[in-house]
């Protein structure tokens, strides 16, 4: 048990970092524009960088911060992903498992390449749900 509270501490550690620079990188694309066509490279890596922190965030939050917690309350706990995120809506650390399960779908799509009007739907989707993610301070 020592050794999962451990681990629990070491990610929220490593959350509350990545939440910090993911604030950051939507602070610089905030006001950017989406399309593909409209960005010099510059711009472009400032929006990968984004979605790299994007997904960070998310996957530390999902797989491994919710994941520990519910096997510190729970030991006997075992589940699917799907099942973390349903228990993780019955304990209140997080208000809506379908919106948590569509941002794992946005991060598990973040390495797939687009087309140009792909791409721009991505930056608007991430960019839109950057600020729930941001959030998850507040519960920590």
């Amino acid at each position: 048990m020592q050794e999962r509270k451990a681990y629990f501490n070491e990610q929220k550690e490593k959350l509350q970092k990545a939440i910090s620079h993911l604030e950051y990188s939507y602070n610089k694309i905030v006001n950017l524009p989406v399309n593909p066509n409209q960005l010099d490279e510059e711009t472009l890596e400032t929006w990968e960088s984004f979605s790299a922190r994007f997904s960070r965030v998310a996957d530390i939050f999902m797989s491994k911060y919710l994941r520990t917690f519910i096997m510190i309350q729970d030991p006997g706990f075992a589940g699917t992903f799907r099942d973390i995120i349903n228990q993780a809506e019955k304990m209140n650390l997080i208000n809506n498992a379908d919106k948590w399960m569509a941002i794992r779908e946005l991060k598990n799509i973040s390495a797939h390449e687009y087309t140009d009007k792909d791409l721009a739907a991505f930056f608007e989707r991430i960019k839109k749900e950057a600020p729930l993610l941001i959030s998850i301070k507040d519960i920590l």
